[in-house]
């Protein structure tokens, strides 16, 4: 018998089987292994629960009367509150299609009935550190503030920064931008995949707002592909600096040129002025910008371009 240390955390274990004596046997077998088990007798139970309590992970028969295993599977993984969660499947079914249909409905493993109890321990081992690691790098893009989406290869998102859905938020003008995105996401993955994957970025205006621009990073894992977002910026740099540094027309296109690193007389010349005037035109920037030097001007303007 391999007892629980009771000053550690207890994993939550999610059991969802409608037969009582597997029910009793895995119950008795997981608390003395360390976890704290929940019960679900059926799909409709299970759905309930996740939408009060977040488990670590759950466990699920695929053969269940109304709704059986693949079918909850799939609506625990449209769930927000468990669609991170990893879900092992248990079952007597051991043809080829139903592994595949149970993977296939968002899955990691497959166990097949009577259970052995050192091997369900040891996968529940794997399966939560797995899950720890995915957690891991999510909380650390959020502290990054990096606007990253990762969907199913159908749209539909599998998780999201914070600055990602503000910004898809802010672009949609809806709390519900999330949904909105993701029919997009699925539309382009299909076309994707029909020319062969040879573009990688596009941008979506929803609902007539303001655009985004999705760049397509990549597959990081089985059914999990990542995308960076940025909005779409419909002002030229010389705008953006007019606005950002209540500049005059002019001022801002000398700033501008101060930014990609010419010299007066090059300004001068782009912008069919003297150099005295170019002169004029920088002392006022220095003053607006509060620096004192053009090397500072152009550090805070390229600042300000490269956040946009």
């Amino acid at each position: 018998m391999i007892m629980a240390d009771i000053s550690a955390p207890r994993d939550i274990v999610l059991l969802v089987d409608d037969s009582p004596e597997a029910l009793g046997f895995l119950t008795e077998a997981l608390e003395q292994s360390g976890f704290s088990v929940l019960i679900a007798t059926s799909g409709a139970s299970a759905l309930a629960i996740v939408e009060r309590i977040t488990p670590d992970i759950i466990l699920l028969d695929a053969v269940m009367p109304d709704m059986d295993g693949f079918e909850t599977c799939g609506r625990l993984k449209a769930s927000p509150a468990a669609s991170q969660v990893p879900v092992v499947f248990m079952t007597g079914l051991t043809e080829t299609e139903h592994v595949v249909r149970a993977l296939d409905a968002g899955g990691v493993d497959y166990l097949t009935k009577p259970i052995n109890i050192d091997e369900l321990r040891a996968r529940i081992r794997v399966h939560l550190t797995n899950a720890r690691s995915a957690q891991s790098a999510r909380v650390a893009l959020d502290a990054a503030g990096r606007h990253l989406l990762a969907v199913h290869g159908d749209g539909r998102v599998r998780w999201s920064t914070p600055q990602a859905t503000r910004l898809i938020n802010a672009a949609t003008g809806t709390d519900e931008g999330l949904e909105t995105v993701a029919v997009e996401i699925g539309l382009w993955m299909r076309e994707h995949t029909q020319r062969g994957g040879s573009d990688n970025s596009f941008t979506i205006r929803p609902g007539g707002q303001s655009g985004l621009h999705l760049a397509y990073l990549g597959a990081i894992g089985a059914d999990e592909y990542l995308f960076r977002l940025t909005a779409e910026n419909l002002l030229s740099d010389d705008e953006i600096l007019r606005q950002h540094f209540a500049l005059t027309h002019r001022e801002s296109e000398v700033l501008l040129w101060i930014a990609k690193g010419k010299a007066n007389r090059d300004i001068g010349e782009i912008l069919g002025l003297s150099a005295r005037t170019v002169t004029k035109h920088l002392e006022q920037i220095y003053v607006k910008l509060g620096v004192e030097n053009r090397a500072s001007a152009a550090v805070k303007a390229t600042h300000v371009l490269n956040a946009v």
